[in-house]
């Protein structure tokens, strides 16, 4: 089984400096697996790491989508899987390097998709959902899905629509397809590293900061030049944390002072989910900032760890 490294964590924990540093230390190369940086145009908002902060390390899975498209969890699977096993094809350790704990699952795990249909179910589910509104909604999906039904929320359109989609399309409930694609062997043998900060109130700290970075780099600017390609509410990337606060404010919906405080405190809500599931993730290594990162001390312990395990 091809073994892959996952460095992993809550936004704004040096994910991307210690994955270069492991890549160049170890022989790799940077398989991202961030769900905003697959965007082209989308930059100083979702992080993206310049040229020169690649280091030259080859990242893939980066600016491989147009922001006005639909880009789904299955097709970075599939995606991803590849440019996994050309790297290790190649004799080099895969770093998977990113927070989103979706994304990440589905590529380790190699968990497969319920079919989706193009000849406009969704839309007529969507369109039931408007008219019954999500109360009756969940109540018909409780019917024949009870596990779906309490776990979703009325208010929760998209993934209502998408439990109604699978049922209708398969005859079997979203919450069966999961628990078979559960009980499948992982795709890849992986070795897991996680950062974070001792105290959470200095990991709210860095956000907060990079935050106001990111304004000053021109993240308005960027969210305007979004807005001429085309891009609108209605797209996936459009609902990433801060585009749709700098996309308010470019439009005169929200004020900018609003608007950089509500992606302040949605990017903190963020960071505390990718918190939970972290909980559940079998880390090999954590390691735990203090004060501040301290990359020499995380690169030394990441890289023996790797290096015990037989995976260099």
């Amino acid at each position: 089984m091809t073994r892959v490294v996952v460095l992993t964590g809550p936004t704004a924990t040096g994910k991307t400096a210690l994955g270069v540093a492991l890549a160049q230390e170890c022989g790799g190369e940077v398989i991202s697996a961030d769900s905003m940086q697959i965007y082209r145009h989308m930059d100083v908002g979702t992080a993206k790491p310049t040229a020169l902060e690649t280091g030259g390390v080859r990242h893939h899975m980066i600016d491989v989508a147009s922001p006005l498209e639909a880009y789904s969890v299955a097709r970075y699977s599939e995606e991803a899987s590849a440019a996994v096993d050309d790297v290790a094809a190649r004799g080099l350790l895969p770093i998977i390097v990113g927070g989103a704990g979706l994304f990440i699952d589905s590529l380790v795990l190699g968990r497969s998709f319920a079919p989706e249909d193009a000849s406009g179910l969704r839309s007529e589910i969507e369109a039931e959902y408007d008219t019954l509104g999500g109360e009756k909604m969940l109540e018909a999906l409780a019917e024949f899905d009870p596990e779906a039904a309490r776990r979703l929320a009325p208010r929760d359109k998209k993934r209502l629509v998408r439990a109604m989609e699978v049922y209708r399309l398969t005859g079997k409930t979203l919450s069966a397809h999961d628990e078979e694609t559960r009980r499948l062997p992982p795709r890849y043998d992986a070795l897991y590293i996680t950062l974070g900060y001792d105290d959470r109130a200095r990991l709210y700290e860095r956000i907060d900061d990079r935050v106001d970075d990111m304004l000053r780099r021109g993240f308005l600017d960027e969210a305007k030049a979004l807005l001429r390609l085309g891009l609108t509410k209605s797209h996936n990337a459009a609902q990433a944390i801060g585009y749709r606060e700098m996309l308010a404010a470019a439009t005169g919906e929200m004020p900018l002072p609003d608007a950089v405080e509500l992606t302040k405190t949605r990017s903190r809500q963020y960071a505390k989910r990718q918190l939970t599931w972290l909980r559940r993730t079998d880390a090999a290594v954590r390691i735990s900032w203090q004060a501040k990162p301290d990359f020499n001390h995380a690169l030394r312990v990441s890289t023996e760890y790797i290096r015990a395990a037989g995976y260099i």
